[in-house]
C-alpha cells in the first residue's frame, strides 16, 4: 500500500481517513477510524466496491471526485455513507488529490458526532464563564433598580407600597412631600393608621372599610377620588388614589398606591361653580330685563312696524297678543296691500317660534307643475331637470314659522298633501319614499274670498277649516283714516333716510288732502305715493293735489276769511287762533311735540319752532300726556 497515510500516523487518528481510487472504484487505504465508520475489518474493504457505500447517493459520489480531480480539492456536507450495517451517517467530507492525479485522500467526520462534541464544548464554555455572567446580571439588576429610584423620584404623584399585612414598604419623595411623613417614619408601619385613618369630618375610617386594604383579599385594582389623607401637622388632603395589587408566583403579596394632591383642582371647580352660578344669575336678570322691555315694547303704538292708534289698529294687535303664543294656524285676510305679510312677521315675532326662520312662500309666483317640489322639495332623478336633491319649504320651516302668502292660487290637487302635512305633520320629497316629520306652523294670507271658493269648488273646505283656525281681517287704510298722519310720518322718515333727502316736511293741509282720498291701493299706495313725492319734491314741502278732484282741493284751500271784509284781523287774533290750533294738535298727539308722528310734523313745522312758540305762550307738552289734565 501506498505511503500516504503512514507519513501522518493514520493509524491513531481520531479522524477517519481513506485513500480511495475513482476509476477502479477501490478502498485503497483506510486507517482505524475509517474502518470503524464503514463498520468492516480491513481484510474485507477489497471485496466490496466504494461505491456500494454510498448507496442511492451515488451521484453526488461521482460529482463530488470529479470536483476533486478537477480542481485537486473540495468540501461537501451533503453525502451520506451507509455501513454494512446498513446504518446511515450524515458526514462531513474534506477531500484532496494525490501527486499521481489518480487517487483521493478522503478525510470524513459523521455530522451528529461532531455536533454533540460541538454542544459539549459550549456548555463547558457557559460553565466556565458562568460566574462572571452572574456578576454581570447582578450589576445590570443594581442599574435598573438605580433608575427606578431615579424615576420614583422625578414623578409628582405620591407613591407607596405596602405588604399584604398592611406595613409600608417604600415611599416615594413626593408621598413625603405631600404627606409630610418621612420613610423612617412610614416604612414597617401601618400606612392606614398613620395617614388614612379618618374621614374628611373626623369620623373614624375602619381598616375593613378601606377600599386599599380590601384590594388584598380579592386582588382587585381600585380607584378613589372623593377621600382624604392626613398630614404630619393635622391638615386633611383631599385625594385621589389607585391601588394596585402586587402578585408574586400567583400569591397576592401587597399593593402600590398612587396618589395625587387634589386640593388646586378642587379650587378651580369651586371657582368655576361660582362663576357659573353668576352667569346664571345674570342671565335670570337679564331674562327679567327682557320680560320689562317686551312689556313696553308691546305698549307702544308701533307694534312690529304695524303703526296706528285707531280702533282697528288696536283690536289687530290684541288678535297678534292672543293667538302669537299658541301654534295655532292663522288666515289672514284683507285686500292687497293692507300689510298682511307685516301681521304675519309680528305673529311670528312674538311666537316661541321666534329664534327659528319664517319662511314665505308666494304662492302666486310658482308654476303650476312645481308646487309640490317647491313645498315638500324633490331627490335627484324625480324628473327631468331634477340634477340633484332639493329641501323645499316646509323642510326649511322646521321648527319655525311658514308664511303662505296667497293660498288661494295652491292648485285642488296639491291642496290634499298639504292639508295632509297640516293634519300628520309627515311629507315626502317628490321622487322619494322616506317619510319626513316636521314641526311647523302655518300662516296663510288671502285677497280672495275663500269660502265663495270653496262654494265653487276651486278650494277644499276641510282645508279651510284646518287654516282658518283663528283669522285675522287686515283692515283697509279706508276704514282707518285717522292714521294716516302716523302713516305718513313713518313712511316719509323712512324714505328720507333711504333717499337721502332730510329736512322734507308734510304740511297739515297736505295731511287732510291724503285724509280724504279713498286709497284703494291701501298702504302700499301710500308709501309708493309719498316715496314718489319725496323725489319730485324742490323746495321740502310735500304736496299731494293730484290726488283729488279740484272742488275738494278748492275747499281744503280756501283761505280763512276776515270776520268784517272792511278790517284786517288784528295780530293778537291771529296769535290767538295760532295758541289754539297748536294746544288741539298737543292734545291729539299726547303732548308730543317732535319725531314721527309729534305736533310740529303735522303743523308743518320745525321741532325748534314750535319749541320757541311754546316758551312764549308759556305752554307745557308735559300737561297734555295721556293721564294728565291741562
Amino acid at each position: 500500500m501506498s505511503t500516504a497515510i503512514d507519513k501522518i500516523s493514520a493509524a491513531y487518528a481520531p479522524l477517519a481517513m481513506l485513500v480511495v481510487d475513482p476509476a477502479s472504484d477501490a478502498l485503497v487505504q483506510v486507517n482505524a477510524a475509517g474502518l470503524a465508520l464503514l463498520g468492516c475489518e480491513e481484510n474485507a474493504t477489497s471485496l466490496t466496491r466504494f461505491s456500494h457505500f454510498f448507496g442511492s447517493a451515488i451521484a453526488l459520489w461521482v460529482s463530488f471526485t470529479d470536483e476533486v480531480l478537477t480542481q485537486g480539492e473540495a468540501w461537501s456536507d451533503d453525502l451520506s455513507l451507509l455501513d454494512l450495517t446498513r446504518k446511515h451517517h450524515a458526514v462531513e467530507v474534506n477531500a484532496r488529490a494525490l501527486e499521481d492525479g489518480q487517487r483521493i485522500l478522503l478525510m470524513i467526520q459523521d455530522r451528529d458526532q461532531l455536533e454533540t462534541r460541538r454542544n459539549r464544548s459550549e456548555a463547558r464554555r457557559q460553565h466556565r464563564l458562568g460566574h462572571v455572567g452572574w456578576e454581570r446580571i447582578t450589576q445590570v439588576f443594581e442599574r435598573i433598580e438605580r433608575q427606578n429610584r431615579l424615576i420614583l423620584g422625578a414623578v409628582g404623584e405620591g407613591i407607596y407600597g405596602l405588604d399584604a399585612a398592611g406595613q409600608t414598604t417604600f415611599i416615594n419623595p413626593a408621598a413625603e412631600r405631600i404627606l409630610g411623613w418621612s420613610a423612617g417614619d412610614m416604612v414597617g408601619h401601618d400606612a392606614h393608621q398613620l395617614f388614612h385613618h379618618s374621614h374628611s369630618d373626623g369620623s373614624l375610617f375602619e381598616v375593613q372599610q378601606c377600599s386599599i386594604h380590601t384590594s388584598f383579599s380579592d386582588g382587585q385594582v381600585r380607584r378613589v377620588d372623593n377621600e382624604v389623607f392626613w398630614h404630619k401637622n393635622g391638615e386633611a388632603i383631599p385625594v385621589e388614589y389607585t391601588s394596585t395589587p402586587i402578585f408574586e408566583m400567583g400569591r397576592l403579596v401587597g399593593a402600590v398606591v398612587l396618589f395625587r394632591d387634589i386640593r388646586e383642582r378642587q379650587r378651580a371647580e369651586l371657582r368655576l361653580r361660582e362663576a357659573l352660578n353668576e352667569v346664571e344669575q345674570l342671565k335670570q336678570r337679564l331674562e327679567l330685563e327682557n320680560q320689562y322691555l317686551q312689556e313696553e315694547i308691546k305698549a307702544e303704538r308701533n307694534h312690529h312696524e304695524i303703526v296706528g292708534d285707531s280702533p282697528a289698529v288696536l283690536h289687530l294687535i290684541r288678535q297678534i297678543e292672543l293667538v302669537a303664543p299658541t301654534d295655532a294656524n292663522v288666515l289672514v285676510t284683507g285686500e292687497s296691500g293692507t300689510g298682511k305679510e307685516l301681521i304675519a312677521r309680528a305673529i311670528h315675532a312674538s311666537s316661541r317660534r321666534s329664534d327659528r326662520p319664517l319662511i314665505r312662500v308666494n304662492c302666486a309666483a310658482i308654476p303650476r307643475d312645481l308646487f309640490e317640489s317647491e313645498f315638500f322639495g324633490h331627490v335627484k332623478g324625480a324628473f327631468t331637470g331634477a340634477t340633484n336633491d332639493r329641501v323645499g319649504r316646509f323642510e326649511l320651516a322646521d321648527g319655525g314659522t311658514l308664511f303662505l302668502d296667497e293660498v288661494g292660487e295652491i292648485p285642488l290637487e296639491l291642496q290634499s298633501k298639504l292639508l295632509r302635512v297640516l293634519q300628520d305633520q309627515q311629507f315626502e320629497r317628490v321622487g322619494d319614499n322616506l317619510t319626513r316629520a316636521v314641526d311647523v306652523r302655518v300662516i296663510a294670507a288671502t285677497n280672495r274670498d275663500l269660502r265663495e271658493m270653496v262654494a265653487a269648488g276651486g278650494f277644499r273646505e276641510d282645508l279651510y277649516f284646518r287654516l282658518n283656525v283663528f283669522p285675522v281681517r287686515s283692515v283697509p287704510l279706508r276704514e282707518r283714516l285717522g292714521d294716516i298722519p302716523l302713516l305718513a310720518g313713518h313712511f316719509l322718515e323712512r324714505a328720507c333716510q333711504a333717499f337721502n333727502k332730510p329736512g322734507v316736511r308734510l304740511p297739515l293741509t297736505q295731511v287732510e288732502v291724503l285724509k280724504r282720498y279713498p286709497w284703494p291701493g291701501n298702504i302700499r299706495e301710500l308709501e309708493n305715493v309719498i316715496e314718489r313725492q319725496i323725489i319730485v319734491s324742490q323746495d321740502g314741502r310735500l304736496r299731494f293735489d293730484e290726488l283729488l278732484p279740484a272742488a275738494a282741493r278748492e275747499q281744503i284751500e280756501t283761505p280763512v276769511e276776515p270776520l268784517d271784509d272792511s278790517e284786517p284781523l288784528r295780530d293778537e287774533i291771529v296769535q290767538q287762533q295760532l295758541r289754539l290750533n297748536t294746544v288741539a294738535m298737543l292734545k291729539r298727539t299726547g303732548g308730543k311735540v317732535s319725531g314721527e308722528g309729534g305736533a310740529a310734523q303735522l303743523l308743518g313745522l320745525k321741532p325748534t319752532t314750535l319749541a320757541s312758540r311754546l316758551r312764549k305762550w308759556n305752554i307745557d307738552p308735559r300737561n297734555y300726556k295721556p293721564g294728565r289734565r291741562e
